[in-house]
């Protein structure tokens, strides 16, 4: 669907003087609130016949809907925004219309309502121009001016689909691409001519608070809904012109519920790593890139027990927690360098804090140190590594530039590597390895470690393996072999019960939590009967 176009006016020489005549004169509009029921449909294209539509959903009713389209020569879906269409009038009527109405919205008060005001601005230029129109097309007009003040212009329906989770854009006049979580990458219909792109590229980049120019082409940055977006201007670095991939934010954070619906871990591992985060056991998790390495370590940090102190340091602000003493922290990068606040700078800052818990976005470089310093004077950490495998995480942080010592490396206890995989022709993330850390081997003076888990990828099953961790867990909290596997299997019956029960909103599972460690025995009480374990998990013991 295309954009009103910003080309010049289409209409005779008679039609503008006549409309000239109306603007000196002025008019009055008698408008209504929109109703669907009343007015009719804002968006009226139909999708192209030759293609077999498989879905269709809202995507900013009543404004915008998606079109789920099937190619079967191809074999191909492809994603069709429709939004509503402008008349050649309506579309040079806008482009006045943005100039007009953009002060007012820009020096508005901050304690007004923008939707109320915008409408005002909207219809006290229309009558002073003179231009009658009907409710139906007051609201295509609004729609577009909301668009590109207070949404994404252009992209704005695709971030208002829930089912995406990043849209990228490889240069001038190419389709863009979202990733679905049905569809998995697909092609829209959405493009950008060449200076459309370039002025959207810099408008995402002022709207963060970030430079970019031919200068400095480059920017990472987190946009004001708190997504992530890379951005590249001009065709230097990118041949094919300005580009950009956004990682849509979402306000509802996964929860370990979630993590079990998509299987990317299991029940058995979900009371694992309850048991090692709430005993103060370091993990990392690590991953390629999309394999959902920072979800999981957020979605595990709400078994992090309430009130303790808990720091979390990221370079773009992507972890959500309903944590009563929590401090985030998130780096600041400016022109001047002597300005930057970068990882290194926060985590030695939050030593001084006196956190129980520490979350570190991603390790990168000589943050690491202080991230192991900090594991060996008592602090518990989380964070994330960009690598494939267990060795290669041990390689990564050993070698350049990050350099941590052998002797600080075993401080870590356990590594968790996921992967993005295909089984029965989908995409899904699994946790392909829980690996412990057991220390340096004396003979070879390498670092050893099990897999306490792994993902058997012939038919999507985990394979339990030496769990030393939960031995070492054992003998800390002075408990017995029984009551060992008794906290396991009681922590698995409270989570299937939650997974049942379809609880994923993450302050209503974190709730639960909190219960759970007030008084284990009264919870489980109340679960009662409809706690039962699978006896599939259930026949481990």
């Amino acid at each position: 669907m295309s954009e009103p176009d910003d080309g010049g006016s289409t209409g005779n020489v008679v039609d503008q003087l006549k409309r000239a005549v109306e603007m000196l004169r002025g008019t009055h509009l008698s408008l209504e609130t929109y109703d669907p029921a009343k007015h009719g449909s804002l968006v009226s294209e139909s999708p192209p016949t030759d293609l077999e539509e498989v879905d269709r959903y809202w995507l900013n009713a009543p404004f915008a809907y998606v079109s789920i389209l099937h190619d079967p020569v191809e074999n191909e879906h492809q994603y069709h925004v429709v939004e509503p269409r402008l008349d050649a009038a309506e579309e040079d009527l806008l482009e006045t219309l943005y100039d007009d109405v953009r002060n007012p919205l820009l020096y508005a008060d901050d304690d007004g309502d923008p939707e109320t005001l915008l409408r005002t601005e909207l219809r006290n230029r229309l009558e002073e121009f003179g231009i009658e129109t009907d409710t139906n097309g007051f609201y295509r007009l609004f729609y577009y001016l909301w668009r590109r003040f207070r949404g994404f212009g252009r992209i704005d329906p695709l971030m208002h689909d829930p089912h995406i989770e990043d849209i990228s854009c490889d240069g001038y006049d190419i389709p863009l691409y979202a990733y679905h979580e049905d569809y998995q990458d697909i092609e829209t219909n959405v493009t950008f001519r060449k200076e459309e792109l370039d002025s959207f590229v810099v408008r995402l980049a002022q709207q963060a608070g970030r430079h970019i120019s031919v200068g400095s082409p480059v920017v990472e940055t987190t946009l004001e809904d708190g997504s992530r977006a890379e951005l590249a201007l001009g065709e230097e670095v990118t041949p094919r012109g300005s580009a950009f991939t956004i990682r849509k934010y979402s306000e509802e954070p996964f929860t370990p519920i979630d993590l079990l619906e998509f299987g990317t871990y299991s029940l058995e591992q979900m009371a694992y790593l309850w048991l090692a985060i709430e005993n103060n056991k370091n993990i990392i998790f690590a991953g390629g890139t999309a394999s959902g390495k920072t979800t999981s370590m957020n979605a595990i940090s709400m078994f992090i027990p309430p009130r303790s102190k808990l720091i979390s340091i990221e370079d773009t602000r992507e972890l959500a927690l309903h944590h009563d003493n929590w401090l985030s922290a998130v780096t600041r990068e400016r022109l001047d360098e002597e300005s930057n606040i970068t990882m290194y700078d926060l985590l030695r800052s939050s030593l001084r804090h006196r956190p129980e818990y520490i979350l570190v976005g991603e390790v990168r470089g000589e943050e690491a140190i202080t991230l192991f310093q900090a594991m060996n004077t008592g602090h518990t950490t989380l964070s994330t590594m960009h690598a494939d495998s267990v060795q290669t995480v041990i390689n990564r942080l050993e070698n350049e530039p990050i350099n941590v010592p052998r002797a600080m490396v075993q401080s870590l206890d356990v590594l968790c590597v996921q992967v993005l995989a295909r089984f029965g022709g989908e995409r899904v993330r699994r946790a392909q390895t829980v690996a412990e850390i057991e220390g340096i081997d004396q003979r070879t003076g390498e670092l050893d470690y099990s897999n306490a888990y792994e993902w058997l990828a012939t038919d999507d099953s985990f394979r339990e393996g030496n769990r030393s961790l939960l031995d070492e867990i054992r003998e800390e909290r002075g408990w017995s072999q029984s009551e060992l596997l008794r906290e396991m299997q009681r922590r698995r019956r409270f989570l299937n019960h939650l997974w049942e029960e379809g609880v994923t909103q993450y302050q209503q599972f974190t709730a639960m939590v909190n219960r759970y460690y007030a008084d284990p025995e009264r919870v489980m009480e109340r679960i009662g009967e409809s706690a039962a374990e699978p006896e599939a998990e259930a026949a481990d013991d």
